[in-house]
């Protein structure tokens, strides 16, 4: 399915246009806070994002640079929304790499042939469907975890925590980014589930092969090839 991001804080307005692009067959995904919205673009990967200009926290101009600047989402089609209606906005909005502009008020109708106008002209985004760190493969599609020969069964937390392990190895993650990235930020749980959560993954992969999920002191969690363990808190 066509997923659509749209990046718009007032609440009204974002529902309108999620539940127009859901009748046209999109999915969507809403985001109202201008610091949150790369990660959601370079996790959710759209197809096409409609961002509002006037954001808490950063500026869809701001916003939209940062998209250009990483080499894996900068050809995401972006069509600016805003209430600017001058030609120097204008102009602003796609210097900063906007793909089109749409002053509000708008056309919902027209909006919706902005949308498929730029998707006919968005490149496919094929996302990485596996990770392989020594013996350990990630299947994405399928969600599984091999080891070697040896299928792996893991709950759906611990999954998370590996792919996120995985997908940057060797970088050291503390509890409080495993925290927000795995469980996300509206769900309060103690620091210390993840060591709960990571003993369970180490139990899960440890049973075929040397441990490579690498616990730094006072810190956090990675994985690499040592076959040492620092030390748990």
């Amino acid at each position: 399915m066509t997923t659509v991001m749209v990046v718009e804080d007032e609440e009204a307005l974002a529902l309108l246009l999620k539940y127009n692009l859901e009748k046209e067959g999109y999915e969507v995904i809403i985001e109202s806070r201008g610091n949150k919205v790369l990660g959601q673009v370079e996790k959710y990967l759209p197809s096409v994002i409609l961002l509002d200009w006037m954001l808490p926290e950063l500026s869809g101009v701001e916003i939209c640079k940062l998209i250009r600047s990483k080499p894996d989402i900068k050809n995401i089609p972006i069509i600016m929304l805003t209430a600017k209606g001058q030609e120097e906005d204008k102009i602003k909005g796609l210097s900063a790499g906007a793909d089109d502009y749409v002053t509000k008020p708008f056309s919902v109708p027209e909006l919706m042939a902005r949308v498929k106008t730029n998707l006919r002209r968005a490149p496919v985004i094929n996302p990485v469907a596996e990770l392989v760190f020594e013996d350990i493969r990630m299947d994405l599609v399928a969600k599984k975890v091999f080891r070697g020969d040896n299928y792996v069964h893991l709950g759906p937390t611990e999954f998370r925590l590996l792919k996120l392990l995985m997908e940057t190895p060797g970088k050291v993650f503390s509890r409080e980014v495993l925290l927000k990235t795995v469980w996300g930020d509206n769900i309060y749980v103690e620091s210390r589930t993840v060591d709960v959560h990571i003993r369970r993954l180490r139990k899960s992969l440890n049973e075929f092969g040397p441990d490579y999920i690498r616990t730094v002191r006072a810190t956090g969690y990675s994985i690499d090839n040592h076959l040492v363990d620092d030390g748990d808190e």
